[in-house]
């Protein structure tokens, strides 16, 4: 099938798609929508962000709804704001010859009221949040009681997020005979598992491979100390001149700090998390489709609603915690056709992460050096040189010709040449005259997830009786010292102590802090270990202790670490409850359709 005329798609849709530009269907758009037209199944479909999910379930949707009637018919649950509301606005251009049609998007940090008022001016079909879905079900602002058609879009990112419960929750209240059509770009068991929960011997469609990443984009990771993340971030920045890049961090306050100090250093970066209100949102969305921002600074969960087919970057501030989101992120660029760049930076602990990365997408890693100065420099100038080069000529400077000539009537070409170019070059070769390499040699055996034995490891005096285990020590030691999630690693619990390990450039940070270190009114003392990881040796350099491991001063009942919930500032959110394991061939009623 080579146009969408081939696909079976009604006169009004077609009209739609030639006013939008498009020519020919993208392979999941191919796949699924004449199984989506010609049947009532149920359906998995696995394909890579930017391959056009959204026009494979929107336009047999669109066609088989019925927008005569006030009913809704058609329910789309998305992970985040900015995706719920591009879906929406996509289904009303694909649907803008279809009379009478209301596509009603619901999300929080906007009027639920208005929301509500909206539904029942008839909405054939909704697009919401799960969260704010499932508000406005329990306040009867909305019945998707006769929905016969429900999409999980972006199904792994939701469950990532911790929506199991809010979706069963919602899909509670449809009917048992609609058809659900699952879309995702991984398929980690999650996904497999609310398949079987939900849905009734389904069509599945795979376009490419499970969890492969984009053949449109390559992988480069670059190895630095922790400490010169930032600086390496700028470096690839300004050897990239023509930038125009997601950047991801894992937590909002990473987010939020990385972007400001682009600002300050002179970036045209902005910030994208979840603790900008909606309006803030949307002002910084139009700003980077606008390429008023070049480099956006963004958490995994805003990112979510990123649609712009132009970035020439994704670059990788920090490693997600989950192998999968990769995957998300890379997808970010490579869209449309065009081809895109996906940089990790990484610090030594964290290179055991590389080789997890290339075994779920398939894909080799290329390790790479961050620019020297005078690199950058030189790639800086040239690329001044050519926008010089290829600027169109502005004929209202010709009055001002005969003073500029006057000016320079002294000055060779080569002589103008080098002034005029000076004005940029100089503001660079100030700053990076001086700058050393931040490359970091490659120890032997860490591709393979070994570690460089020159980690340094430290003893701590709080254990499992402490309300501790390794999970929430490695947050508590990440949180006080403000300290990347990879930067503590090996940790060991014991019932009183506990033992870990950093990179030798953190020892010094890490001793200073904890020199006569109080926490909720008891010492907290770390102290260099000579245990080599064995779980459970006791030596360390130093230091007299009872039996127990502890200081023999200070209170005995220090409590902390208790389990915390997590979000969008931490890593994976916490789901109570697993989906239960049912067949993909269970029975369940079906009804005829119109």
């Amino acid at each position: 099938m080579n146009t969408f005329q081939d696909l079976g798609l009604n006169d009004d849709l077609l009209h739609a798609i030639n006013d939008l530009g498009f020519e020919t269907p993208s392979d999941v758009q191919a796949q699924a929508i004449p199984i989506l037209l010609e049947e009532d199944t149920d359906l998995v479909a696995l394909a890579q962000t930017g391959t056009g999910k959204t026009a494979a379930f929107g336009f047999p949707m669109l066609q088989k709804i019925d927008v005569g009637s006030r009913t809704t018919q058609g329910l789309i649950l998305s992970p985040t704001r900015e995706l719920c509301l591009q879906i929406t606005n996509e289904l009303k251009l694909y649907g803008k010859y279809c009379k009478g049609l209301n596509v009603v998007a619901i999300y929080g940090g906007s009027s639920i009221s208005d929301q509500a008022r909206a539904i029942k001016k008839g909405a054939q079909i909704i697009v919401a949040t799960p969260g704010r879905m499932k508000d406005m079900i329990s306040r009867n602002m909305v019945d998707i009681s006769k929905i016969e058609y429900s999409v999980l879009d972006e199904a792994d990112e939701m469950l990532n997020m911790g929506f199991y419960e809010d979706i069963t929750d919602i899909l509670s209240h449809t009917p048992t005979d609609k058809s659900t059509w699952l879309f995702s770009a991984t398929m980690p068991k999650e996904v497999a598992s609310i398949a079987k929960e939900f849905m009734y011997d389904p069509k599945e469609i795979t376009v490419g491979s499970k969890n492969v990443g984009s053949d449109q984009v390559s992988h480069e990771y670059y190895l630095v100390n922790s400490r010169d993340r930032y600086l390496a971030l700028k470096r690839l920045a300004d050897a990239n001149p023509d930038i125009f890049s997601v950047v991801f961090c894992r937590t909002k306050r990473d987010t939020q700090k990385v972007a400001e100090n682009l600002i300050e250093d002179g970036y045209n970066a902005g910030a994208l998390h979840g603790d900008l209100s909606q309006n803030q949102r949307d002002l910084v969305m139009k700003s980077f489709r606008n390429k008023q921002i070049q480099m956006l600074v963004a958490t995994d969960v805003a990112a979510r609603g990123i649609d712009v087919d132009d970035v020439t970057h994704v670059i990788n501030y920090q490693l997600p915690d989950e192998v999968e989101t990769y995957t998300h992120r890379s997808g970010r660029t490579g869209r449309a056709g065009k081809t895109g760049v996906s940089m990790v930076i990484v610090s030594k602990s964290e290179l055991r992460k590389i080789k997890s990365i290339e075994r779920i997408i398939k894909k080799r890693f290329e390790k790479k050096d961050i620019p020297s100065g005078m690199e950058i420099c030189e790639v800086q100038l040239l690329s001044l040189a050519n926008k010089v080069h290829n600027t169109e000529v502005n004929h209202e400077i010709d009055k001002y010709l005969s003073s500029i000539n006057e000016l320079f009537q002294d000055t060779d070409k080569d002589e103008l040449i080098k002034k005029f170019f000076s004005v940029e070059f100089n503001r660079f070769y100030n700053y990076y005259k001086k700058a050393h390499s931040l490359n970091v040699e490659e120890p032997r055996g860490d591709r393979e997830g070994q570690r460089s034995s020159k980690d340094v490891r430290y003893f701590i005096n709080i254990g499992k009786k402490d309300g501790y285990d390794w999970m929430n020590l490695k947050d508590f030691l990440r949180d006080l010292l403000e300290l990347g999630k990879d930067d503590v690693f090996k940790v060991d619990v014991m019932d009183s102590f506990s033992f870990f390990n950093t990179e030798p450039e953190l020892q010094e940070k890490i001793l200073s802090f904890f020199t006569d270190f109080k926490h909720e009114g008891r010492y907290v003392n770390v102290e260099l270990s000579s245990d080599k990881g064995n779980r459970g040796g006791k030596k360390r350099k130093g230091g007299k202790r009872d039996g127990g491991g502890r200081r023999r001063r200070g209170n005995d009942d220090f409590k902390g670490g208790s389990s915390r919930k997590r979000s969008e500032s931490g890593s994976k959110p916490r789901r109570s409850g697993a989906p239960k394991e049912s067949s993909f061939g269970g029975s369940r009623p079906r009804r005829s359709r119109r």
